[in-house]
């Protein structure tokens, strides 16, 4: 299976077409069909590593201020015990836990899942985001689940690279400052040349703009991660940008989308 990382944007997204929603509903037929799906989602950082493992995830409307019909919408995707489990031997000697009926599928999964898998027929699994580690845990992390690629299961990120809401500009709408579309750049080719030297673009004169908080960048260190004990690179594709401070970039081991 390839590993993809999702530039996720707006909850939004779940309801309208557009570019990047045009982007995932081809990836979901272009790919093989999975056994089932471990999604990093910028959204469930907290202060532990822990992983779903209920039979079937509740979906979480983790926002405010949206139509009610995104709160109405639901993503209801079986769960996979089994693959919890399977997750958090692979993680080992590192701690992971087990989360039976506190967390469940929210917006930074469903929201591209909608497009990708629209029948929620694939089992989901959550795996958390620990706040409390370095860059280069979370590397390691993706190392670690790499093997899950032979087993059928796909292993998405769902983040941005370039995601600064105080600075969003809504004259924007297609487009990025300088500063974003620069440390984007830094990180795609960063991701094509060592992606396991992810941590190297915290250099990048833009770094602190482009991530004031590493929830969304992280989702994206697992990927490198991966690429970096398989292929040694991770393309991307839809290279675009909205408002100002938010990128879309989205990026592939394992496969070209088209």
């Amino acid at each position: 299976m390839p590993a993809l990382f999702i530039g996720h944007g707006s909850p939004m997204n779940t309801l309208e077409t557009n570019q990047y929603t045009e982007v995932w509903q081809t990836l979901g037929r272009d790919i093989p069909r999975p056994k089932a799906i471990l999604c990093v989602s910028a959204h469930w950082f907290i202060g532990s590593t822990a992983v779903t493992a209920m039979p079937a995830p509740r979906t979480i409307h983790d926002f405010y201020g949206f139509p009610q019909a995104l709160f109405d919408y639901q993503y209801p995707a079986a769960g996979a015990p089994q693959l919890a489990s399977r997750v958090a031997e692979l993680i080992k000697p590192d701690w992971t836990g087990l989360d039976r009926d506190q967390w469940g599928l929210d917006h930074g999964t469903w929201s591209v899942l909608a497009h990708m898998f629209p029948d929620a027929d694939i089992p989901v699994v959550q795996l958390s985001i620990n706040s409390m580690q370095p860059l280069e845990y979370h590397l390691r992390i993706g190392c670690a689940l790499a093997p899950l690629r032979e087993e059928g299961v796909l292993i998405l990120g769902s983040g941005n690279v370039v995601h600064n809401l105080r600075l969003l500009q809504p004259d924007k709408l297609g487009s990025g400052e300088g500063w974003a579309v620069s440390f984007d750049q830094a990180v795609i080719d960063q991701m094509a040349a060592d992606p396991g030297g992810l941590g190297q673009v915290a250099s990048h004169p833009g770094f602190s703009r482009a991530v004031p908080t590493p929830d969304h960048f992280l989702p994206l260190a697992y990927i490198a991660g991966i690429a970096a004990e398989g292929e040694g690179t991770a393309g991307a594709f839809l290279q675009t940008y909205t408002l100002g401070s938010l990128s879309m970039t989205c990026f592939a081991v394992g496969m070209t989308p088209s």
